[in-house]
């Protein structure tokens, strides 16, 4: 597999392994899972931020509060701008990152309410670097959100059976389109903010 650090920055491919993103961040002291990590580079996509690889990586130490460097900084980007191609990507590819299926159902849970805390507070920080926090956000983005910091709360259950695991499956799923659904929100909104102001100007 390619690694997080092998790809040139605006290269298209697949996410990196979640242990691979681990290593380097305990490598650096991080304390932040790979999981909130990515949800985070997500979440500032969602909020409108501008989609170059130096921005996310001042966007993910400001909204995450570490300042990466070194081969985890040089990673984020190459992450960032893997993150932007797939979240609007035709064929529909994009996947938050989480441990493998053959991780116990527990962890995998922990880790999705770390996706959906990072994207929350991505997507905080996109808006307060825009100065757009009074902005209108979409309605299907705004439900979204709540749903995101809702699953943000989970705990871990005592359940480990088919149906548990196939609930799993399915919130996985439906973040996956949400995020998708919400970066397509921004950017329809950033295109109206310069179509009106295109007018204004003219």
């Amino acid at each position: 597999m390619i690694g997080l650090f092998d790809r040139a920055p605006g290269e298209a491919g697949d996410l990196p392994a979640f242990d691979e993103v681990a290593n380097q961040l305990l490598e650096q002291g991080v304390s932040q899972s790979p999981s909130e990590l990515h949800g985070c580079l997500a979440g500032l996509l969602g909020g409108g931020a501008d989609p170059s690889p130096e921005a996310g990586l001042a966007g993910v130490g400001q909204a995450l509060g570490f300042e990466p460097h070194g081969e985890l900084a040089d990673g984020l980007q190459r992450f960032y701008a893997s993150t932007a191609q797939l979240l609007t990507d035709e064929a529909l590819r994009f996947q938050p990152l989480l441990p493998g299926d053959d991780c116990d159902l527990g962890e995998r849970t922990v880790a999705l309410a770390d996706w959906c805390r990072g994207f929350l507070s991505g997507y905080a920080q996109a808006r307060v670097s825009a100065r757009s926090t009074d902005g209108a956000v979409a309605a299907d983005s705004a439900e979204a959100l709540k749903d995101f910091a809702a699953i943000a709360q989970a705990g871990v259950g005592d359940d480990d059976d088919d149906e548990a695991e196939q609930a799993y499956a399915d919130l996985v799923e439906y973040l996956r389109f949400a995020a998708m659904n919400i970066i397509l929100d921004s950017l329809d909104q950033a295109a109206d903010t310069a179509a009106a102001a295109d007018r204004t100007v003219h």
